[in-house]
């Protein structure tokens, strides 16, 4: 098991995911379809190039969901409850077909669960980055995490 139990994290934490992902057209075709988006920045060559920024721009909730998964193996994997809420997202810089993406995390806050004492809930800020290293997509993650079996 990669993830860690909620007893096993404290603020402060931080962690570079050793997996980086370069972002393909069928990455980004694929996830668009699959989700009905037919916005024409991501899926219309030429309407992209007539675009401000010149050429096709990579679907934000692929952006997202794949900085979310690069954190998932250090963090969560096999101790996950439920993922609770995703808040303060934004995404300061654009990213394009060919753009390879990095992601960190840090905790910045853990409370035992009120309802469930064998869990408790920790808050990852997640930040993912380009091969320029400027962050492309960031959010905070409050994951319900189980407590660290008794031996």
């Amino acid at each position: 098991m990669a993830g860690r139990w909620f007893d096993e994290w404290q603020a402060g934490d931080r962690l570079t995911h050793e997996i980086r992902r370069t972002v393909t057209e069928t990455d980004n075709l694929l996830f668009s379809t699959m989700t009905h988006n037919p916005q024409p920045l991501h899926i219309d060559a030429e309407a992209a190039k007539a675009s401000e920024f010149g050429q096709i721009l990579v679907n934000g909730t692929f952006t997202f969901a794949l900085m979310i998964g690069l954190s998932v193996g250090d963090t969560t994997l096999g101790t996950l409850v439920a993922n609770l809420g995703y808040d303060r997202l934004v995404m300061p810089k654009p990213v394009f077909l060919g753009d390879t993406l990095r992601a960190e995390s840090e905790v910045v806050g853990t409370r035992p669960s009120k309802s469930r004492p064998d869990a408790g809930i920790v808050t990852f800020r997640h930040e993912l980055f380009n091969q320029r290293n400027e962050i492309v997509c960031q959010c905070l993650r409050s994951a319900l995490l189980h407590r660290k079996p008794e031996a």
